[in-house]
């Protein structure tokens, strides 16, 4: 009984072997089948279309056929087997099979099957992913202005992706970091709502500032869906004080603006002079000052408060008017909040040579002109001196000229009589005697 045992056994053993050996030679003829069919998974949007290629490496003559996710026949050969307009022949020959399908629903989302009717039928799958394009994004909590300092809490929200997108925060150009996206499934739909929270800190810079979310996902290009808002914020005014000019002189009309820089823009202004009082002709008129004629009197420091209702801010400006003779190069005054420059002192001296020394700021009197014009006085004063001590000396010299040519002449009654030896002579060889009065001539020698 035991030798039929062993044959049994043996027979059983080299049974097993030849089934092994028959699976292992049919997957070598498997792996090199050139009547087995390829494909290739594929990725699509919504909308989209999308072409799936079956192909063999040799051809039988046996037909090439693609199954939906159905199993029904979409494609035999050449022939159309479903009516569905979507679905259409790309390519048919004897190795290869391509259709397409256009308009991709979520729906058709699945693997497809192409086979080809041998003996044994081969076949081959290829699985379709379907992505579901997101929304563009919306952004929420802008409703209302923020005051500055404060804190905004600002929500974006995408509907409609498939894998969940991902939402990321701009403030400009600066990517911000804003809390985790939250993903949450549609009932009965196979696509994500997806929704990210920034909480910011704000300042009177940011506002106007542009805040962005962008959605990141595989059926988008970086940057194609985002939406844009811009932060408003309310802040208090910065208040400068812009003068008429940088040379008031005294006498002339003048006007100091008040300039309030906030959000919104200030509704009141109110003037008022530092340590004094704003002088009769002086007029506040919103937020210009008007003076109808400066006088020295109205140097000092001047004040602007501009309110908005958010709050309230200073500016000052500091007046200094000039002598109406002041030479345009004198030193403008200064205003805002900035400390005065303090300037050289001048000293002029009688030989004409100038000196400089700089004095404290404490030292400077406000109401100084330029002394510039004491220096065209003393030019002018020099000239004139000198001009009239050339005049003095001219007339001098033309004195002792007159003086020292004295002329010498004779009468017509001496002609002759400086021959005579005597005085007797004289008379008696005289022409004429007087009775040629009238015949007298004289002449110069």
């Amino acid at each position: 009984m035991a030798f039929p045992s062993a044959l049994s056994a043996l027979w059983s053993a080299s049974l097993l072997t030849v089934l092994f050996a028959s699976v292992v030679r049919s997957n070598i003829v498997y792996d090199d089948d050139p009547l087995q069919p390829v494909t290739s998974d594929e990725m699509v949007s919504v909308g989209g279309t999308v072409t799936l290629t079956c192909r063999v490496a040799e051809s039988d003559n046996s037909s090439l056929q693609w199954s939906n996710t159905a199993q029904q026949t979409l494609y035999f050969g050449e022939k159309r087997a479903l009516r569905d307009n979507r679905i259409q022949l790309h390519r048919s020959t004897p190795t290869e099979l391509s259709i397409t399908i256009a308009e991709v629903q979520l729906s058709d989302e699945g693997e497809y099957t192409c086979s080809i009717f041998t003996m044994p039928v081969r076949t081959a799958r290829a699985t379709v992913t379907v992505l579901g394009e997101p929304s563009k994004p919306q952004i929420t909590g802008f409703e209302n202005p923020v005051l500055e300092g404060g804190t905004v809490i600002l929500t974006c929200t995408s509907t409609g992706s498939k894998p969940p997108a991902s939402l990321h925060w701009y403030r400009g150009e600066e990517e911000l970091k804003g809390g985790p996206n939250v993903v949450e499934s549609v009932p009965d739909d196979p696509t994500y709502n997806v929704s990210s929270e920034l909480t910011l800190e704000v300042s009177r810079e940011d506002d106007n500032t542009l805040i962005t979310c962008a959605v990141n996902h595989s059926s988008l290009n970086p940057g194609d869906k985002r939406t844009e808002q811009a932060l408003r914020v309310l802040y208090s005014p910065n208040v400068q004080i812009q003068p008429q000019s940088t040379l008031p002189r005294e006498g002339e009309k003048f006007r100091l603006q008040c300039l309030g820089d906030g959000n919104p823009e200030p509704m009141s202004y109110s003037w008022k002079k530092k340590d004094g009082e704003l002088s009769l002709l002086a007029k506040a008129d919103g937020a210009l000052l008007l003076f109808e004629m400066l006088n020295k009197s109205d140097n000092g420091v001047y004040l602007c408060n501009a309110d908005n209702g958010i709050g309230m801010s200073q500016g000052e400006y500091t007046l200094l008017v000039q002598d109406s003779s002041s030479s345009p190069s004198a030193a403008p005054p200064s205003y805002s909040s900035l400390a005065p420059t303090p300037t050289p002192s001048v000293s002029i001296q009688l030989n004409g040579v100038y000196t400089f020394a700089d004095d404290a700021v404490d030292n400077a009197d406000p109401t100084a002109m330029s002394t510039s014009s004491g220096v065209d006085h003393a030019v002018i004063g020099g000239v004139v001196a000198v001009i009239v001590f050339i005049l003095l000396c001219l007339l001098i010299v033309l004195g002792r000229y007159l003086i020292r040519h004295k002329g010498t002449y004779l009468t017509h009654e001496a002609k002759g009589s400086d021959d005579a030896p005597d005085a007797d002579t004289a008379i008696i060889n005289a022409e004429g005697g007087h009775s040629g009065a009238e015949d007298k001539k004289e002449y110069f020698i």
